[in-house]
């Protein structure tokens, strides 16, 4: 009985809460709408420096834009911190005059999630790229938000050791962790959720906090609420990110990649889920579908036959590799795979994989002048033929050019829509799909977002997809953590 009245008194105070939150969320007026950001302008001068400020309009219109197509909404100004000091000083005088922040790595996020539509202060936090800490025999190392995924893998050449967390664009990492990012090698390595092991965060009141504990850097604990992962995939929303201690992993000693053709996805696929049950540790298991493979050949030069293909690499010894292409080559031949090519050598290697990080231009090349949009859901790996070849059904019954890539190992998998931004209708029919292709990965008990976030697009499908009731637990979190509604307001609630 006690424990019903305890549920049902929380229940009442996260509705409370919840709706409380919301109604800030939906409320437009801050201050620096009102005149005080000219106020505090001289205050932010004094924290960073005069070349840590910038009210120009095109560099406030270059931190308002990400790569999605979300149009550009700039901040009204701009701020350069170089220390989680500084971030924590401006943070309070943001505070104090109720302005909100938006944090800002490189811009390369796909759910408008910089954008600044409530106005406010960007946080641009590239001046802040120091490795910290590198503890070889550890496997770890701690890093500033304006370090790079391949700066840092240029500082640790010659160490024998490498972050393999690539989500294509050589994005900030801790833009990384804040939009739980993954990539082509999360089969094997997993994704930004598994390998950060600590964060230095700085709340909207300028507190600056350990998410496991200062210095705290162990593989593993079980101690207390997992406060890293809460902030992993925040997008900026519940925090300022300033430093993110990480994973690495050894450089294998041997790498083969391989590229092999089949009948149907649903031979693609079988073969994926028979190579994961087989045990072999695959680094890297790519889906193209006909559409992209011929983009593909046509932007790149390439002459891979056009059908639903697989790219593939393996890591390990070897001796280890022969075995495992042995067992795969067994496995994708018995499924009616084809044109099985390998590429030993790094050359051969690094031509097919930039091929496959390109298809984001090679399918923008299909139609030269319009504007691309990537979907991003994920299903269970069961489900993905089935889904797949639904969604194509969909794009041809709407007229609409949507070549699919995906991380096959996974589930997840990406439409990149190609349209024409002056067309209206166009644009609704891509609209349209984007969310029939959502709710069918919903109704497979997937998610509406892989590993690209939230954002500005994708709010009311996170309510379908978590329910109500999670929801409210969300916002009781936010209005915790920030209770003023000033951290990137407008963004995943």
């Amino acid at each position: 009985m006690t424990f019903i009245l305890l549920r049902q008194t929380c229940l009442r105070t996260l509705n409370r809460t919840g709706a409380a939150l919301q109604s800030r969320i939906d409320q437009r007026t801050y201050a620096a709408r009102g005149g005080t950001l000219e106020r505090v302008v001289s205050a932010f001068r004094a924290v960073t420096g005069d070349d840590g400020v910038s009210l120009g309009a095109t560099v406030r219109e270059q931190h308002g834009k990400d790569e999605s197509a979300h149009s550009c909404q700039p901040p009204d100004v701009v701020v350069w911190p170089h220390s989680v000091e500084e971030v924590s000083a401006l943070a309070k005088i943001c505070h104090h005059h109720r302005i909100p922040i938006i944090p800002f790595g490189t811009g390369t996020g796909l759910e408008g999630g910089v954008s600044a539509i409530k106005g406010g202060v960007c946080f641009s936090l590239g001046k802040m790229d120091r490795v910290v800490d590198l503890h070889q025999d550890d496997f770890d190392v701690t890093v500033e938000p304006g370090v790079t995924r391949k700066a840092l893998n240029s500082y640790l050449r010659g160490t024998g050791l490498w972050f393999p967390v690539d989500p294509g664009a050589d994005a900030s990492l801790c833009g990384m962790a804040a939009t739980s990012a993954s990539g082509t090698n999360a089969v094997r390595y997993g994704t930004m959720r598994e390998n950060v092991l600590n964060l230095e965060v700085v709340l909207a009141d300028g507190t600056i906090f350990h998410t496991a504990g200062r210095g705290r850097r162990s593989r593993k604990t079980s101690a207390g609420y997992n406060l890293t992962n809460l902030f992993v995939g925040s997008e900026g929303t519940l925090g300022i990110l300033t430093k993110a201690t990480l994973r690495l992993y050894g450089i294998p000693e041997a790498v083969v990649s391989a590229v092999c053709s089949f009948p149907s996805v649903q031979a693609a696929v079988d073969s994926t889920v028979q190579i994961l049950q087989a045990g072999i540790p695959i680094a890297r298991i790519e889906f193209l579908d006909d559409v992209m493979i011929d983009a593909c050949n046509r932007y790149s030069a390439l002459s891979y036959s056009v059908a639903p293909t697989l790219f593939l690499e393996f890591h390990g010894s070897e001796r280890s590799l022969e075995e495992q292409v042995t067992i795969t080559e067994e496995i994708t031949r018995g499924n009616g795979g084809s044109d099985f090519s390998w590429a030993r050598d790094a050359e051969t290697r690094g031509r097919l994989w930039k091929a496959r990080h390109d298809v984001w231009y090679a399918a923008l090349a299909l139609r030269p002048g319009c504007k691309g949009y990537s979907t991003d859901v994920c299903v269970p790996i069961s489900r993905l033929p089935q889904i797949i070849v639904e969604t194509k059904e969909d794009l041809t019954k709407n007229r609409l050019t949507g070549p699919i890539a995906g991380h096959v190992g996974d589930g997840n998998f990406h439409c990149l829509m190609v349209m024409d931004p002056s067309d209206p209708d166009e644009v609704q029919r891509v609209h349209h799909f984007t969310e029939r292709l959502a709710r069918r990965a919903l109704a497979l008990d997937g998610t509406c977002t892989g590993e690209h976030g939230v954002g500005l697009g994708k709010r009311a499908l996170l309510r379908e997809e978590v329910g109500p009731l999670t929801m409210e637990v969300m916002q009781g979190l936010k209005a915790t953590l920030d209770p003023k509604n000033l951290m990137n307001p407008g963004k995943v609630l």
